[in-house]
């Protein structure tokens, strides 16, 4: 079975299992697991920050991380199909009367530097503060460019505003631009980084800014139950993830971008786009339900025409996509 739904399908690998087997545990709410604290040291370290906190979800990582920067009543600007805004369940706002001021994103995954400076409130008490700019990296694939996100940083320095980035695929972004992930963490006040991802981890991600920060969220993962105990069980696999799995994404982006190829040549260059390790099909929809149901029936499985690439899709699995391509046929 082949299954592009996302990448967040992915299963332990013989090493990651080994890993978690043999972990050191104990007691995390009261700081004493050593394999946690080991990854959290672990990932702050590769991002350059002081502290990092493990976490069970993405959508924890970030939710902590707005209750962080925003108290009630204060506002995040926001891409409007960004994952904080639109699927983590409204959080921010239910569990912490924050305001979402939502943008459309450029073609090109960023967000319009001017339009969020325009949208930025003022100093009036008929608007809610704006506290922060959250961004996405990367957003359908794509990966923001360091130039934009300086520029982004030297505007939230600017107006006195937090930055935030929802790094669920941060290390997919790090190999597609070459540059490292020190840098490309640099303008952040705080990054979530998801090792369930392209990682490969079964459970988790890491928040990750100053020890302040760090503190701050900590308090909140406790309130809203994050809190866990032996949790060295699943930081082993994420530490093993940290360790082997960030240079094989390349492998990721390279399967999906043959794909792409082999979706171009069949359809046309105007049927598909590639970012990362994602392939985007544009074909009507009856056109794609053929085709979906297609490459169903030979084991692959793909539901919205969005085809992510992960550790368990290898170069034989890609021949075998790509040959089903090729033979599929369009009703007349």
């Amino acid at each position: 079975m082949i299954d592009l739904r996302s990448d967040t399908v992915t299963r332990p690998t013989a090493g990651m299992r080994e890993a978690i087997a043999r972990a050191d545990v104990g007691d995390d709410v009261y700081g004493e697991d050593p394999t946690v604290n080991a990854l959290e040291t672990a990932g702050a370290a590769m991002l350059d920050k002081e502290a990092g906190l493990y976490v069970p979800s993405g959508t924890q990582s970030n939710l902590l991380a707005l209750l962080s920067h925003c108290g009630r009543g204060d506002e995040y600007i926001v891409g409007q199909a960004a994952h904080t805004y639109r699927f983590e369940g409204g959080g921010a706002a239910a569990l912490g009367g924050i305001q979402p001021q939502p943008l459309e994103f450029e073609a090109d995954g960023t967000l319009d530097l001017d339009r969020v400076t325009a949208n930025i409130k003022p100093d009036d008490f008929h608007f809610a503060v704006t506290r922060l700019l959250c961004l996405e990296n990367t957003t359908g694939g794509k990966a923001l460019p360091l130039s934009y996100l300086t520029d982004a940083r030297a505007l939230c320095n600017r107006h006195r505003i937090g930055l935030h980035l929802d790094g669920a695929r941060f290390f997919n972004a790090v190999v597609a631009t070459g540059v490292s992930a020190e840098t490309l963490a640099e303008p952040f006040d705080s990054v979530s980084v998801c090792l369930s991802k392209g990682l490969g981890a079964p459970v988790g991600s890491l928040l990750i800014g100053t020890e302040a920060f760090i503190a701050s969220a900590r308090r909140w993962r406790k309130m809203v139950g994050g809190g866990m105990r032996q949790a060295g069980v699943i930081a082993a696999a994420g530490l093993y993830a940290l360790e082997h799995h960030v240079e094989r994404l390349a492998d990721d982006h390279r399967h999906a971008a043959a794909v792409a190829a082999a979706v171009a040549d069949k359809f046309g260059d105007d049927a598909v786009a590639h970012d990362t390790n994602m392939v985007h099909v544009h074909l009507p929809e009856t056109a794609y339900a053929r085709l979906r149901d297609h490459l169903q029936q030979h084991g692959v499985t793909v539901r919205r025409p969005r085809w992510v690439f992960h550790l368990d899709i290898d170069d034989s699995d890609v021949d075998l996509l790509i040959t089903m391509i090729e033979s599929f046929t369009p009703a007349e």
